[in-house]
């Protein structure tokens, strides 16, 4: 191949592009878009014209926006469902209040769904449950249309009395998945009873549920049973409200949100009003009391104070219920179906704790061997919730007036909880040494002041106390807490208070802290029973204290890291100390401190790994490892810097990404100190260098992906020579040309297998061009590393079907045409190419010829394999693409050259696959390049080139 000669400056300049001085005048691209618009009238007139009127107006609207009219289709569809009551929202009626009964309950108000599976998880128990199952009657399913009204009361009541006179089957021995599965059946049979119009049926099913709350045999699980019937209540309420008010819809007009009962007809009313009736039949108190404030609601559609009237009533029936905890819990129910602002009614829930203490209680807790601590807390869940409501957006002398109420019943223990459970955090934190005072005065026989501490913790990590007081408050507090001897209650106590010392105080108190958690924590390996606290104490520590020179100079932050020794938790403890440190650390560190710490806790992570390690969890410790090794920096210190690489390489060899980011940031080490030489290497600066190149030739070979291999081999070589390194590039280059036969047919990508022949043509290309600059070994002959790798794929063996080998040759030809020029296109600075060492010499443009001859046969030789009919299309386009390197490349004017080149333009044509548009183009680029000087033999060669129809 005879390459044409190359100016690669003057063709620089005439590909540039033209330069034309713009005038934007008033345009800029930010500015307000003018939109034209215009209208085209059209008359119907015989004759008429149409007229145009034009409108320019400047807006900052975009044009999609103004199609709009200025809302998208989303807020439309939002606007329109918006006023249709859905039935999908009364089930939220406890959430949302209608505005004639109280102010809407906000964002800031936690609901009781959020509450509901924390009971149902805290309180459980393993003790047998009974329950009595309803049997079902047939009477009453249907009733003649002829039967008159007094017949049809007496046959409900009737069926209600046969609920109580033994219709009822009771399931013993149950363990507590299986009452809860019962109770599920349950609630379905009433929306199946419901759904059937068996209305009898449904009120006898919740008759038999509420019956159930007045059962304290198994009390420690009543918390969670009150959370299990209450559900089949409040679908009875909901199903009867509904049932009400779709009697209500007139013309298929429904009842508005704020209805008064004037807008109700008489026929609800009188429905509304039979549904009262027949719960007040109800025998028992507690089944009727939880019925009727079931649908308690419904009292709506009878008269605007209905619910404010049955609520004293309603509260008056709860004082005749014996069991204060089947009591309290009444009242939180009566809170949750009432109204905010009726809830002052509904709060004289004190004289419950002088009941606590009576016989009766305390014959119970005998019997069911259960202590008077875990008694109490029983009682949390309902009285945090009456609390909570009557507490919402109160004003602070309501806080006052409770805490009066404390001190009236001596300091009452778990009323004192509830009360800073519900009270916003603010309040408390304001008057929190006057909590403290009531909490020492407490009976320590009852409720443990330890959770009183902690819920006294809890409002202090969300508002912060007086100033002044805060030391005082921390002392306090933790007087109480070192001295519990249970280690569980010890470490919840100090898991809240832990964020308040590191928010307050120095990293004095904080280590304080810590050493007292070590202490009481690691006799009799108390520790592992606590991970989830202690994991949250490390948390804590480190969101408040994220300067990690000061952190690890906290002396018992890494003794307490010691007490992590199962390994899951351990590494997931320093994956959150490392994220935290890349999070916050802005700046590069060579803090000896630092080093050593993070070194060991990449350490443990890194020990983690092995055969069962999922790759994500490979990926992410990599991640984590490698970002801490970027943020290593000792500044001009480059051996410092290489010592500490070399340590890591040591320290993670298991995590190939890790290895990866060390090759790369040992080259860039090596780059660095070539710009501080600013490429004049000293003696000492040579041999440095020196040094990274073989770090990185000796960790290379450990990686696993081939392709990885490959391209650091080629990176690390492209370095080694930009720092004069030469003999060290030409053994990365040998490295990598003794890889690429290894290269498997199909490699992984993203987990799945792909043809591996496009990864390595990219690589193949890259190399190619690296190579126009390495200069040959004086020992190795002309063009060494390119006949080895000519060699090497000459020997690959590639896929049938492909054409990538040739595509390769044909980039080879790319390359030995630059290397024939005068001038290389591009050098490395202070290497001389083999344009300076040859200096066109005649030998070794021979032998770059004879290797042009040899990759120019192998190509036509593919073309005439080619030549079946099923192939026909590949050959057509790689005869086109070998034509385009010729023309690009090749001296045209040489006889052979030129008369190849017409063969391959006919035989891209020559079978009806070549893209016409691709070959006019191409026609005319060649007749373009024919007027330019020293290419006008490009006009003979347009002559010789036909363009042939498909036709």
């Amino acid at each position: 191949m005879h390459a044409r000669s190359r100016n690669y400056v003057s063709e620089a300049e005439m590909c540039k592009l033209e330069s034309v001085p713009l005038d934007f005048g008033d345009y800029h691209p930010l500015k307000p878009i003018t939109v034209t618009e215009s209208k085209t009238k059209k008359m119907n007139r015989k004759g008429s014209t149409s007229s145009t009127s034009s409108s320019s107006s400047s807006s900052m609207l975009d044009p999609l926006s103004s199609v709009l009219d200025g809302t998208d289709p989303l807020s439309l569809f939002a606007a329109a469902a918006d006023p249709v009551p859905t039935t999908a929202t009364m089930d939220s009626t406890r959430k949302k209040r209608d505005k004639d009964d109280s102010p809407a309950v906000g964002s800031d108000f936690e609901p009781w769904s959020s509450k509901r599976g924390e009971i149902l998880a805290r309180y459980t128990t393993t003790e047998k449950l009974s329950i009595n199952l309803y049997m079902g009657s047939e009477k009453g399913k249907a009733a003649t249309t002829g039967s008159a009204v007094s017949e049809k009361v007496r046959t409900r009541l009737e069926e209600l009395d046969d609920l109580e006179e033994g219709s009822q089957k009771e399931l013993l021995n149950l363990t507590q998945q299986d009452y809860m599965n019962r109770i599920e059946e349950l609630n379905q049979s009433l929306k199946d009873a419901w759904s059937s119009d068996q209305k009898v049926k449904a009120l006898k099913i919740v008759i038999q549920c509420s019956k159930l709350l007045s059962d304290t045999t198994v009390i420690q699980f009543y918390p969670s049973k009150f959370v299990l019937i209450t559900d089949i209540l409040d679908t009875f309420g909901k199903l009867v409200y509904e049932r009400i008010q779709s009697m209500c819809v007139d013309n298929r007009v429904s009842l508005p949100d704020n209805f008064s009962p004037e807008c109700v007809n008489d026929t609800a009313k009188e429905t509304c009003l039979n549904w009262f009736f027949k719960i007040a039949s109800i025998r028992e108190l507690i089944p009727r009391f939880y019925v009727e404030a079931a649908i308690l609601k419904c009292n709506k559609f009878l008269s605007k104070t209905g619910i404010s009237e049955c609520l004293p009533r309603l509260t008056s029936m709860i004082r005749g219920i014996g069991d204060p905890l089947v009591a309290v819990y009444a009242r939180a129910y009566l809170c949750r179906v009432a109204p905010i602002k009726y809830l002052f009614t509904t709060t004289c829930f004190c004289l419950l704790f002088q009941q606590i203490h009576g016989d009766t209680v305390q014959n119970q807790l005998v019997v069911q061997c259960v202590e008077i601590p875990l008694y109490l807390t029983l009682y949390s869940p309902a009285i945090d919730w009456i609390l909570q409501c009557i507490a919402y957006r109160a004003p602070e002398i309501l806080l006052t007036e409770m805490m009066e109420r404390c001190k009236k019943l001596g300091n009452n223990a778990l009323l004192l909880n509830s009360v800073m459970s519900a009270f916003r955090a603010e309040f408390i934190a304001a008057r929190s040494m006057d909590f403290i005072g009531m909490i020492k005065e407490c009976d320590e026989s009852g409720f443990p002041k330890h959770l009183l501490f902690r819920s006294l913790g809890l409002n202090l990590a969300l508002a912060d106390p007086p100033e002044n007081d805060r030391l005082q408050i921390l002392n306090e507090a933790w007087k109480v807490i070192t001295k519990l001897k249970n280690p569980q209650d010890y470490i919840n106590c100090a898991e809240v208070w832990v964020e308040y010392t590191c928010r307050h105080f120095t990293k004095r108190e904080v280590n304080t802290v810590l050493a007292d958690v070590i202490k009481h924590m690691t006799p009799d390996r108390a520790f592992e029973d606590a991970y989830p606290q202690l994991q949250s104490i490390i948390q804590k520590v480190i969101t408040y204290i994220y300067d990690f020179s000061l952190l690890f100079s906290v002396e018992k932050f890494l003794p307490f890291l010691d007490m992590f020794q199962k390994e899951s938790v351990r590494v997931e403890v320093c994956k959150c100390i490392m994220e935290s440190f890349i999070k916050h650390q802005q700046e590069s560190t060579k803090d000896p401190v630092i080093l050593n710490a993070l070194l060991h806790i990449c350490k443990t992570m890194h020990d983690s790994v092995n055969a069962l390690t999922l790759e994500d969890e490979k990926r992410m410790l990599a991640t984590l490892i490698n970002g801490f090794i970027k943020m290593v920096s000792f500044g001009r210190d480059f051996e410092q810097q290489l010592s500490f690489y070399v340590e890591a390489r040591s320290m993670f060899c298991n995590l190939e990404p890790v290895l990866v980011q060390l090759i790369h940031s040992v080259n860039q080490l090596a780059m660095e100190t070539r710009k501080v030489m600013k490429g004049n290497h000293s003696r000492k600066t040579a041999a440095f260098v020196r040094a990274c190149v073989a770090f990185c030739f000796i960790t290379i070979p450990s990686l696993s992906s081939i392709f990885t291999r490959l391209n650091l081999y080629l990176h690390s070589g492209q370095v080694a020579l930009a720092n004069q390194c030469l003999s060290q590039a030409d053994a990365f280059f040998k490295a990598a040309v003794s890889l690429v036969p290894e290269v498997p047919k199909m490699i992984s990508v993203d987990g799945k297998m792909r043809p591996s022949d496009a990864f390595l043509l990219e690589f193949l290309c890259n190399f190619f061009s690296t190579l126009l600059v390495v200069p040959d070994h004086p020992e190795q002959g002309v063009l060494f590393l390119v006949r080895g790798l000519l060699n090497v794929i000459q020997d690959y063996t590639w896929e049938d079907n492909s054409d990538d080998k040739i595509r390769i040759y044909t980039n080879v030809l790319h390359l030995l045409s630059a290397m024939t020029q005068e001038a290389y296109i591009y050098h490395v600075d202070k290497v001389d190419s083999n344009d300076t060492l040859y200096g066109g010499d005649s030998k070794f443009l021979t032998e770059i010829n004879k290797l042009c001859e040899t990759v120019i046969a192998q190509i036509l030789d593919h073309l005439k394999t080619l030549g079946k009919e099923e192939t026909l299309k590949r050959q057509s386009q790689l005869a086109l693409y070998f034509f385009n390197t010729i023309l690009a490349h090749g001296d045209l004017r040489n006889n052979k050259l030129n008369q190849l080149s017409v063969n391959l333009w006919n035989l891209a044509q020559k079978h009806g696959f070549a893209d016409t548009k691709t070959m006019v183009k191409t026609l005319e680029y060649i007749k373009r390049r024919s007027n330019q000087p020293e290419m006008s033999h490009f006009t003979d060669l347009a002559l010789r080139l036909p363009l042939q129809s498909r036709t």
